[in-house]
C-alpha cells in the first residue's frame, strides 16, 4: 500500500478508501490510485482483512447435487446475490448423504464463512447450533432444517402436486400412478401427500401398486413405470415426482403401445419440444436461491429476524402430455 500511495502521490488512508470502496475520494484521485494498483500488481491481503474486520466476505452453499439441472439456476442466483454484496460463494454437493452434508457444512464453517445456505440431506441439524450461536448465519432451502429453529425457503410441494394430479383427474383419469424419489426426503413426502389429497378430494381410491418410491436410477424408475402400465389394473396417467423421474418415464411411454397421460413435478430442458410436450408443475429454483440469499444477507447485516418459513408458489404448465384422455 505504501508503494501504491507513493506512485499515486496520495496518503495511505486514500489508498485504503479506494481499495475498500469507501467515500471521500475524488474520481481523479481514485483513477490515479487504480492506475498505480494495476501498474504495481497490488493485491489486497484478505487474511489481514479478516483479522481486522472479523469477516471473510464468503458464504457457503451445500447442495444435493450440482449436476442436477434443478440446482444450476439456484446456485447461479445465490452466487449473483452474494456477488452483489461483495462476497465470494463456495459450494459443494452432499450427494444426498447426511454424513457428507454435515462434513461439508462444518468444513465451510472451519474456513470461517460468514453464512451458510443448506439444502438438507439429513433430518437432524443440531450439529450447526454451535456455529449459529458463534455468528454463522444459516438459511435452509428446498427442505426444512431438522430439530433446530432456522429460516427456510420452500416451494409449495404439497399444493403443486395436488394441482397437478387434480389436472389429470379433470381430464377424466381415475387410475393415476405416482413415481417418486426416496420417501425420507421432505419434498417427496409432501408431493406424495398432495397426490393422495387430490385423489381423496375426487373420491378416488389409490391402489398400492400405483405408488412407487425409491431411487431415481433409470432402471428402477423404468421398472416401476412398466409395472404400473402392464399390471391387472393399469394406470392411464402418471404423476412423476421430479425431473429425473419424468425423463425416464418419457422414455418408457415412448415405447408403450397406448397413450398414457403424464404430468411431472419440475420443468426440464426441451420439455416443450417433445411430442407431445410434457406438462409440468414448475417451481422457480432461481427465486428460491435469491430469496434465501437475500434473507441470509439481511441477517449478516444485523437484522433482528425471527426464524421463518417462506413458501413460494408453483405453476402448472400444460403442454400436451397431461391433457391426453384416458385410453379406456
Amino acid at each position: 500500500m505504501k508503494d501504491v500511495a507513493s506512485q499515486a502521490g496520495v496518503g495511505l488512508k486514500t489508498v485504503s478508501r479506494v481499495v475498500n470502496g469507501e467515500p471521500g475520494v475524488t474520481p481523479e484521485t481514485e483513477r490515479r490510485v487504480q492506475q498505480a494498483i494495476e501498474a504495481l500488481g497490488f493485491r489486497r491481503n484478505d487474511s489481514a482483512r479478516v483479522l481486522r474486520k472479523g469477516r471473510t466476505a464468503t458464504v457457503g452453499l451445500v447442495l444435493e447435487d450440482l449436476a442436477d439441472p434443478f440446482y444450476g439456476p439456484l446456485n447461479r442466483a445465490v452466487e449473483e446475490v452474494a456477488r452483489a454484496h461483495g462476497a465470494l460463494l463456495i459450494n459443494g454437493s452432499s450427494a444426498e448423504d447426511p454424513d457428507r452434508e454435515r462434513e461439508l457444512a462444518l468444513a465451510l464453517c472451519a474456513r470461517r464463512v460468514d453464512g451458510l445456505i443448506v439444502i438438507p440431506a439429513g433430518d437432524d441439524h443440531r450439529y450447526l447450533e454451535p456455529e449459529m450461536r458463534a455468528g454463522v448465519s444459516t438459511v435452509f432451502v428446498d427442505r426444512p432444517a431438522g430439530r433446530i429453529d432456522a429460516d427456510v425457503v420452500l416451494s409449495d410441494n404439497f399444493g403443486g402436486a395436488r394441482n397437478g394430479v387434480a389436472h389429470l383427474i379433470a381430464g377424466g383419469h381415475r387410475r393415476i400412478g405416482f413415481i417418486g424419489d426416496q420417501p425420507r426426503i421432505h419434498t417427496v413426502a409432501e408431493r406424495l401427500r398432495g397426490y393422495r389429497a387430490a385423489m381423496t378430494d375426487a373420491g378416488l381410491p389409490v391402489a398400492q401398486s400405483w405408488v412407487s418410491l425409491g431411487s431415481t436410477a433409470p432402471a428402477r424408475v423404468a421398472a416401476a413405470a412398466a409395472a404400473m402400465l402392464t399390471g391387472p389394473d393399469p394406470v392411464t396417467a402418471v404423476f412423476a415426482g421430479n425431473n429425473r423421474v419424468t425423463v425416464t418415464v418419457v422414455r418408457v411411454l415412448a415405447a408403450h403401445g397406448r397413450p398414457v397421460a403424464l404430468v411431472g413435478f419440475d420443468d426440464f430442458e426441451l420439455a416443450d419440444l417433445l411430442r407431445p410436450g410434457v406438462t409440468v408443475v414448475a417451481q422457480d429454483p432461481a427465486t428460491l436461491g435469491r430469496v434465501a440469499t437475500d434473507r441470509l444477507f439481511q441477517r449478516l447485516a444485523g437484522a433482528d429476524l425471527t426464524p421463518c418459513r417462506i413458501e413460494l408458489s408453483t405453476r402448472l404448465i400444460a403442454r400436451g402430455s397431461g391433457e391426453l384422455p384416458p385410453a379406456d
